[in-house]
Protein backbone atom coordinates (compact mmCIF):
# COMPACT_ATOMS: atom_id res chain seq x y z
CA UNK A 1 0.00 0.00 0.00
CA UNK A 2 1.77 3.34 -0.74
CA UNK A 3 -0.02 6.58 0.67
CA UNK A 4 1.15 9.98 -0.10
CA UNK A 5 2.25 11.83 3.05
CA UNK A 6 3.81 14.99 1.49
CA UNK A 7 0.87 16.99 2.80
CA UNK A 8 0.34 15.61 5.83
CA UNK A 9 -0.30 17.36 9.08
CA UNK A 10 2.22 15.65 11.38
CA UNK A 11 1.67 16.28 14.93
CA UNK A 12 3.15 14.69 18.68
CA UNK A 13 1.17 13.51 21.16
CA UNK A 14 1.24 16.36 24.22
CA UNK A 15 2.53 13.38 26.65
CA UNK A 16 5.79 14.64 24.82
CA UNK A 17 6.30 17.46 26.26
CA UNK A 18 9.16 19.02 23.59
CA UNK A 19 11.41 15.82 23.63
CA UNK A 20 13.13 14.90 20.64
CA UNK A 21 12.49 11.01 21.14
CA UNK A 22 8.54 11.31 19.70
CA UNK A 23 6.44 9.69 17.19
CA UNK A 24 4.28 11.93 15.47
CA UNK A 25 0.67 10.69 13.57
CA UNK A 26 -0.93 12.02 10.72
CA UNK A 27 -4.35 11.18 9.35
CA UNK A 28 -4.25 10.63 5.70
CA UNK A 29 -6.53 11.98 3.13
CA UNK A 30 -7.42 8.45 2.24
CA UNK A 31 -8.34 7.94 5.70
CA UNK A 32 -5.14 6.05 6.77
CA UNK A 33 -3.23 6.73 9.24
CA UNK A 34 0.68 7.46 9.21
CA UNK A 35 3.47 7.24 12.30
CA UNK A 36 6.74 7.65 11.67
CA UNK A 37 9.74 9.64 14.16
CA UNK A 38 10.21 12.51 14.87
CA UNK A 39 13.86 12.60 14.89
CA UNK A 40 13.89 10.90 11.06
CA UNK A 41 11.19 12.95 9.73
CA UNK A 42 12.41 11.73 6.24
CA UNK A 43 12.66 8.58 7.48
CA UNK A 44 10.52 5.72 6.71
CA UNK A 45 6.54 6.30 7.54
CA UNK A 46 4.52 3.41 8.84
CA UNK A 47 0.42 3.62 7.52
CA UNK A 48 -2.44 1.73 9.15
CA UNK A 49 -5.57 1.70 8.09
CA UNK A 50 -8.53 2.42 10.35
CA UNK A 51 -9.06 -1.00 11.63
CA UNK A 52 -5.78 -1.63 12.13
CA UNK A 53 -5.07 1.82 13.88
CA UNK A 54 -8.14 1.16 16.01
CA UNK A 55 -6.33 -2.54 16.98
CA UNK A 56 -2.84 -0.80 18.00
CA UNK A 57 -4.66 1.65 20.09
CA UNK A 58 -6.94 -0.81 21.67
CA UNK A 59 -4.15 -2.57 22.25
CA UNK A 60 -1.87 0.39 23.59
CA UNK A 61 -4.60 1.14 26.26
CA UNK A 62 -5.15 -2.43 27.57
CA UNK A 63 -1.29 -2.79 28.36
CA UNK A 64 -0.72 -5.28 25.35
CA UNK A 65 2.94 -3.48 24.61
CA UNK A 66 4.12 -2.56 27.97
CA UNK A 67 7.44 -3.52 29.05
CA UNK A 68 6.43 -6.03 31.38
CA UNK A 69 3.92 -7.49 29.23
CA UNK A 70 6.44 -7.85 26.73
CA UNK A 71 9.18 -9.30 28.40
CA UNK A 72 6.62 -11.81 29.81
CA UNK A 73 5.56 -13.39 26.56
CA UNK A 74 9.28 -13.36 25.69
CA UNK A 75 10.30 -15.90 28.09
Amino acid sequence: MYTDTSVAAWRKSRFCNGASACVEVASLADGNVALRDSKAQDGPVLVFTPSEWAAFTAGVRDGEFDLTSLAATAS
